[in-house]
């Protein structure tokens, strides 16, 4: 059988921008993909590869195959030899592609730097999104960030001119929107520096959210590790109509599954009810699978996905996609690990929150329990957009909401906020009518960015510790994540109702059953939604927004100024001590929840994720100290004072004081962000240990020598005291699936001896015992 493989058009060689005009050749040839360097910035598709590796696993396995399952072994490095258990192993994976957000990427890049490679062995990207800051509008808010961020932007550039990456410039739109109009097919595996990358899973793709030292294995042509995912299926029966949105669906799931209970799992979407949703909301589906802690989630090629490809210039992929179908759907009779079967005839609009994306309420008694609880009513602001939900569907159904309220002579009561996914995005939906409709409506069309979700929002209508309400089309909502305000209750759920709560501006308003009234003094309720899922022209691309990489940038220069505030070359992490840790003194016992944002916040501190000694001072300063329920405030067990969290661990540092942090469940939840882990590692932290840890977070710490431990009975925690030392023995024969020890002495003369699981494999171990697993790979060359 001939080799099949789709090449990017030549005169596109990068996938990029210009490729959205026309993404790809009709060229299939052997002679094609042989031609082609590993080192190109060019992608391809190579379904005879997947249905080589498959059916070898197949065979060995000797069962049917979910269609995770057949996409990520069908990238399995050595298909003969691994070994595939579920939950258990540790897979070694050939990825497709890299892609990296501009926050995340910096220290990514500053890492590939510092591995001495000459150029990236995959293909890989960079995208500026997360730097421009919400405040004024569009223009305005990127010519500023343009500004302010311009060491940074021209940092990325470089680096990715010379080491093979392209880059995205500041308003080409959201990373996950760009991957979806761009890189994203059936049966790729694409891994992403941010823990919404799985948004790609409404095309079909595996696309799994990382830490930047994985982005760095796999651009460093390393095999990539993942624990064998758990499969959980989910049974759409049914079709979505009325109010009912796609977002629906990943808010009852959320509600279901809680915020850790598709830890360790893929979510694999099936059934009848598929077809009923369009590929964008699927994509919405998958992206906020990141908030049940899901290593990532996926639909079955359908022909929603086919109309895709073609309307954005793919259409030779959805031809090869249509004849490799049986690669891209699960094998019947597969088997699932847990299965939740969804009716989407019966399925009711919802909104999660607040202070957590799991908290699920129908939109019909959210009313009611705001009341009970005693949270604010008045909606202060509604936003839509994110890269959850900015969709040209999503647009053009909020457009229809707001026509609706126009014509009665109504706008919006709440402030109300558009964010587009993309400058295509933008683009089209100006040139259709839509953003006129939603700025008339009383909406402020922001920069192609992700803006407030992330924290990026320079919000001035209430005070720091003022209740109130927010309603978001969002993803996440923990405590102060979009505004830094703790008192803010934000709200998740479909753009659609944050449409109908901002033209009524209050959370009690159901569209279902409860009445506007207009301008006239007439009762009336607005009707469904309804918006095109494409649009019926093509997409208009916008602004020429990629910058290629030349094919060969080995002459080319990245500079560092040593005296940026920015931008700081990393120094490598000491290796092991070969001994036990002895007599580490707890820097914090946390309390409840901590997730990445507590950890490393985002907002004003992004701008310092290039410089790891000006970023870590944010480490854990929203995180709750049991000892005085306070936040950023802790006893300096060496000179007796309150401080900072930051301050106490530098001071322990300089005097060689080394410390763990002692958690909760589901550590680390959250963003993908490895600052999280880099700071403790940098302020002299060793080990955190706590009942359970997200996915993420976890593997973020071993890649950097740390010691990522769970209580092997979580009463355990209750154990440990504020003062308390910590010693943890056992690591001259640390092996994998054995227990270690941890001997606890308190300042009263008493101890304990606790059992500490760990998850580390062979070569993590190695990772912990060369100091980091960029020590590691150094060491290799």
């Amino acid at each position: 059988m001939a080799t099949y493989c789709l090449t990017v058009a030549r005169l596109q060689l990068a996938l990029g921008q210009g490729a959205r005009r026309m993404h790809v050749s009709a060229a299939f040839s052997a002679k094609a993909k042989v031609s082609m360097s590993r080192f190109e910035t060019t992608s391809y598709v190579n379904y005879e590869k997947l249905q080589s590796n498959i059916d070898i696993v197949r065979k060995r396995l000797n069962r049917p195959l979910t269609l995770s399952e057949k996409i990520v072994y069908g990238h399995l490095d050595d298909p003969h030899n691994q070994d595939i258990d579920r939950g258990r192993t540790y897979l070694r994976l050939r990825p497709d592609r890299v892609a990296m957000q501009d926050a995340t990427a910096q220290m990514a890049m500053l890492q590939f730097i510092s591995s001495g490679l000459p150029r990236v062995a995959v293909p890989s990207t960079i995208h500026c999104d997360h730097l421009i800051e919400a405040a004024t509008g569009g223009a305005e808010d990127l010519a500023k960030a343009k500004d302010v961020n311009l060491e940074v932007y021209n940092f990325l550039a470089s680096a990715g001119a010379k080491y093979g990456v392209g880059f995205w410039k500041p308003g080409s739109g959201i990373i996950h929107q760009i991957i979806l109009e761009n890189y994203a097919y059936p049966g790729v595996l694409l891994i992403g520096t941010d823990s919404h990358t799985p948004n790609g899973g409404g095309l079909g793709s595996i696309c799994i959210g990382v830490g930047g030292a994985d982005a760095v294995d796999v651009m460093a042509g390393i095999p990539w590790e993942l624990k064998c995912p758990n499969v959980i299926g989910v049974k759409l029966t049914g079709s979505l109509s009325g109010w009912t949105s796609p977002k629906d669906v990943i808010l009852k799931v959320a509600g279901i599954l809680t915020v850790k209970g598709g830890t360790g799992a893929i979510v694999e979407y099936h059934g009848p009810g598929v077809d009923s949703i369009s590929c964008t909301g699927m994509a919405t589906i998958c992206n906020m699978g990141a908030e049940i802690g899901a290593t990532t989630s996926v639909f079955p090629y359908n022909h929603r996905m086919k109309t895709y490809l073609e309307k954005t210039g793919r259409g030779d992929i959805a031809a090869l996609s249509d004849e490799f179908s049986h690669l891209l759907v699960p094998d019947e009779g597969c088997v699932y690990d847990q299965v939740i079967e969804l009716n989407l005839d019966e399925l009711k609009p919802h909104i999660n929150g607040p202070f957590t994306p799991d908290l699920a309420h129908p939109v019909s008694e959210i009313g009611a329990v705001a009341k009970k609880n005693d949270w604010p009513l008045e909606v202060k602001v509604g936003l839509i957009g994110s890269c959850t939900n900015s969709s040209y569907e999503d647009m053009g159904r909020a457009a229809s909401l707001a026509k609706q309220a126009l014509d009665k002579g109504l706008k919006c009561k709440a402030q109300f906020t558009v964010t587009p996914g993309s400058e295509q995005i933008r683009a089209t939906i100006e040139r259709d009518g839509y953003s006129k409709i939603l700025e008339d409506v009383g909406g402020v069309v922001l920069a192609n960015a992700c803006g407030p979700c992330i924290g990026q929002w320079d919000r001035r209508d209430v005070k720091k510790g003022e209740k109130n309400t927010i309603v978001t089309s969002f993803n996440r909502n923990f405590t102060a994540r979009n505004d830094a305000n703790p008192a803010t209750h934000a709200f998740v759920t479909s753009p659609e109702i944050v449409v109908a709560m901002a033209i009524a501006g209050t959370l009690d308003f159901d569209p279902e059953s409860d009445y506007l009234t207009s301008a006239s003094g007439e009762k009336f309720m607005l009707e469904p939604p309804h918006g095109d899922e494409l649009p019926a022209r093509d997409f208009d691309p916008g602004q020429d927004t990629y910058q290629q990489p030349p094919s060969d940038g080995s002459s080319l220069k990245v500079d560092v100024n040593p005296q940026s505030n920015r931008l700081q070359l990393l120094e490598p992490f000491d290796k092991w001590s070969g001994g036990d840790l002895e007599d580490l003194q707890v820097l914090i016992k946390v309390k409840g929840k901590c997730t990445t944002d507590h950890i490393s916040a985002a907002g004003p501190w992004l701008k310092f994720r290039g410089h790891l000694d000006n970023i870590s001072n944010n480490m854990l300063i929203g995180a709750v100290n049991i000892d005085n329920d306070g936040i950023n405030s802790i006893k300096n067990q060496l000179t007796g004072e309150l401080g900072g969290v930051p301050d106490v661990a530098r001071h322990y540092k300089a005097n060689g004081l080394s410390w763990v942090v002692v958690g909760d469940d589901n550590y680390g939840e959250g963003s993908s962000r490895e600052h999280a882990a880099l700071e403790p590692r940098h302020l002299g932290g060793l080990a955190i240990i706590v009942k359970s840890f997200a996915r993420i977070h976890e593997t973020n710490l071993k890649k950097q020598g740390m010691l990522p431990l769970t209580f092997s009975n979580p009463d355990d925690y209750d154990k440990i005291r504020p003062d308390s030392k910590i010693s943890i023995k056992g690591l001259k024969g640390f092996t994998p699936g054995t227990p270690l020890t941890a001997v606890v002495k308190h300042s009263d003369g008493s101890t304990d001896r606790l059992q500490l699981n760990h998850t580390f494999n062979e070569t993590q171990i190695e990772w912990f015992q060369a100091g980091s697993a960029l020590n590691r790979m150094k060491a290799m060359q």
